[in-house]
C-alpha cells in the first residue's frame, strides 16, 4: 500500500530561454489552489491526498500539465474551475475528466 492514496504532481518548471513552460502558465499559483482546497476538505495527509510541485515533466508543450498517481493520468488545466473539477470528479469521485486528460 503507498503511503499516499493520490499523489499529484504540478509541473512548475520555468524555462529560461521563453520556450513554453507550465511556470509561464500560472502553475504555481494553481499549485497552491489546490493545495489549500485539498487541505480544506480535510484530504491531505498520510493514507490520503498529497499535491506536490515538480520540476519540468517534459510536456510543457501542453502545459499546464499535472499528473495524478498512481493511475498515471495526464491534465491540462487553465484556471481554479479546471483544478476544481480535477479534485471533485477525479481525486474524490474517482471518474477521469476526459475534457482536460492529455493524450
Amino acid at each position: 500500500m503507498s503511503y499516499f492514496e493520490k499523489h499529484v504532481f504540478f509541473c512548475t518548471n520555468q524555462r529560461d530561454n521563453n520556450e513554453q513552460s507550465c511556470g509561464q502558465c500560472n502553475a504555481a499559483s494553481l499549485h497552491a489552489y489546490a493545495k489549500k482546497r485539498i487541505k480544506d476538505l480535510g484530504l491531505n495527509g498520510a493514507g490520503k491526498i498529497r499535491m506536490n510541485k515538480a520540476g519540468c515533466l517534459d510536456r510543457c508543450e501542453l502545459g499546464p500539465v499535472l499528473v495524478v498517481y498512481p493511475e498515471a493520468v495526464w491534465y491540462t488545466y487553465l484556471d481554479e474551475s479546471d483544478i476544481d473539477e480535477i479534485i471533485d470528479t477525479h481525486l474524490i469521485g474517482g471518474q477521469v475528466v476526459d475534457r482536460l486528460r492529455l493524450p
